[in-house]
Order: C-alpha cells, then structure tokens, then sequence
C-alpha cells in the first residue's frame, strides 16, 4: 500500500513508478502459470489486492476474454490515475470485466475468486500479527473452493542494510528523446528487535530536479516460516513457495515450486497459499 509524499507537475509519480519497477505482462503469466501447475486449470476471476494503478488487473483482463478482475486499495489517488491512465484504454468489453474499488482489504468480498495476489510487498504494511491473521481469513473466505492467494515477498541481509540502490530508467522517445530518469530505492532504517524497517524512493528528472520520498513505506519484514504458519493458522490448506532460480550467481526472473533456497543478499519469493 503505497503512501504518497509529493503531487508532480510535468511528471506523473505514478507513471516513473510504474517504469521502474513494474512489469505486469510478466507477472499475469507468471500467476496463470503457478496456478496452472497447482490446479490443474485455468485461473480466470483475479482479485488484485493493494492495487495501486491496477496496471496488472488491466493486463489482465486484455489477455483473455474470459478474465475479471476486482482491484482494491485504500488510497483513491492512485485508483483515480489507473482510471484515467489504464482503464480508459481498454474496449467496452474488457471496462466490463474489471472494477477498480476504494475499499479496505481485510473486508471479505463473495467468494468467487480463483486468485488473490498482493504484490510489491505491499501487505507488509500489516505489522501485527492479529491483524496480519485476520487479512488471511479475509482472503480465505474471498476465494472459491479452488482458490490460492499469492503473495510477493523479499527478504535477506539486502532488505536490511541502509543503502541506497539507484539505476536509470528510459522515458518513452516517442513524448520527451532518449532520456532517461533516476530512480533510487532507499532503505532508511531497520529495527532487528520489531523487524520494522522503513523506504523511500526518489525520482531524478532528467532536468536535474530531485523528486524526494515520492512513496515511502512502514513495514514489518515477515520472514517465510512465520507467514506459511500465518496462512496454516488461517486455515490455507497448505503453503507453497516459488523461488528465483539462478545462472552464474545472478537471478534469472523465473520462480520454480521449491523447499529449499539459497541464501542470497537480497531474494525476491511469491509464497502460494492454497485454500
């Protein structure tokens, strides 16, 4: 869930974001897949949870005719730019499989769902265990009798350490030339006694301007073992994890089903939980 700082002017913060770190055609194939392998069928009903933009729940519904997809956050600014910016390019038919709502996850919607994701961290901002609990029996009840919820997770030394990451990020030839933007995730704190950490990123316009904590974020860093016993308590039947595989020490972008992962610096994980 994304907490905004800083309403630009030339450039949207929602539009650098989505260049840096987002890649929702990937992601919408990786989830059908996970749960092809899991179900033995085809996921069409998607519930995007912390959706931001709802730039995944728009791929989605453009992939397949047969998909929906309901899209929930908190924050209406962002619901209002994924409106103007993404649902306003799809056809009648795909605006008529998809709704994107200002609502509170840990509300049960029916439950008719095939899947559930929270991506970028972003159910993180549960820092409690009771109410952490209380988002998974949420999802629980949400999700039809073959559902899954999936949840993107990160973790080791790379999530803690105070640093900051920076790379440079391409704007479109076509509005403003071969430019590019700075971006950089900023790992400001980290408490090892609450595992509560706090980020930030900026933005660096290609006219020099520094955009400072356009998004920051407060967050408990769960581990694994403490998340599949979450979902257990809940009453997931059971838990699964996906893991980056890797070629010459570097991650490759593909997740295989695993129980065992290499202690890397910094891993990025979608942990599965079966209804």
């Amino acid at each position: 869930m994304m907490q905004t700082q800083f309403i630009m002017t030339t450039f949207n913060k929602y539009d650098l974001y989505e260049r840096s770190v987002q890649s929702p055609e990937i992601h919408a194939r990786w989830f059908k897949s996970m749960y092809r392998e899991l179900r033995k069928g085809e996921a069409r009903h998607l519930r995007e949870d912390f959706c931001g933009t709802f730039q995944l729940s728009c791929e989605w519904v453009k992939n397949d005719e047969s998909h929906t997809s309901l899209c929930i956050d908190l924050d209406s600014e962002p619901l209002v730019y994924g409106k103007k910016s993404h649902l306003s390019l799809l056809t009648t038919h795909q605006k008529q499989r998809i709704k994107p709502l200002r609502s509170n996850v840990l509300h049960p919607t029916p439950p008719r769902f095939d899947l559930i994701i929270g991506c970028n961290f972003s159910f993180f901002i549960f820092k409690e265990r009771q109410i952490l609990l209380k988002y998974f029996k949420s999802c629980l009840k949400s999700l039809n009798s073959r559902g899954m919820l999936i949840l993107e997770v990160a973790g080791g030394p790379g999530m803690i350490n105070a640093v900051e990451e920076k790379k440079f990020v391409p704007l479109p030839d076509s509005t403003r030339g071969k430019k590019k933007f700075e971006y950089t995730w900023h790992q400001k704190s980290f408490n090892p006694i609450s595992r509560n950490a706090h980020y930030g990123i900026h933005f660096k316009l290609p006219n020099g301007k520094t955009l400072k904590n356009c998004f920051t974020y407060d967050w408990r860093l769960w581990t694994l073992p403490e998340l599949r016993d979450l979902l257990a308590e809940a009453g997931f039947k059971k838990s699964k994890v996906y893991w980056e595989t890797e070629y010459k020490g570097k991650g490759t972008g593909e997740f295989v089903q695993t129980e065992e992962g290499d202690n890397a610096f910094a891993w990025v994980a979608y942990l599965v939980g079966l209804k």
